[in-house]
């Protein structure tokens, strides 16, 4: 007769194994030239490289600078730079008057894109 024993990983291993995979990626920081190297590399892939935001990183914080018109450029600089490796991000990005009032304008008409429904999308010709 033959015995087949199966083992069986407990749940709470695939948390313990992304735990662990946080803490070595958290020791394995970036000099500081390279992190900012690969933070500007992020923004030049990103749609928020029209805006020319600059960046300094120093002690594996990075400091982001510039202006834009969406308000949105605010937020995916600063999770492109913690993406990119920086542990903490200071980010000093200003929204023109421009880019705030047509987020109040979006918010106060309830239109988000995602949120846009195909029956009432206009038709493409």
């Amino acid at each position: 007769m033959l015995l087949l024993i199966a083992l069986v990983a407990p749940p709470s291993a695939p948390a313990a194994s992304r735990a662990s995979k946080q803490a070595a990626s958290s020791q394995r920081q970036l000099p500081d030239p390279e992190l900012e190297q690969a933070i500007r590399a992020r923004f030049a892939r990103s749609k928020i490289s029209v805006n020319k935001f600059t960046v300094r990183v120093q002690g594996g914080t990075a400091t982001i600078e510039g202006k834009t018109n969406v308000i949105q450029h605010k937020a995916t600089a600063t999770r492109l730079a913690r993406l990119a490796g920086a542990r903490t991000v200071r980010n000093q990005i200003e929204v023109s008057e421009q880019g705030k009032e047509a987020a109040a304008k979006n918010l106060a008409e309830g239109r988000r894109r995602a949120q846009v429904k195909r029956s009432e999308a206009p038709e493409k010709r």
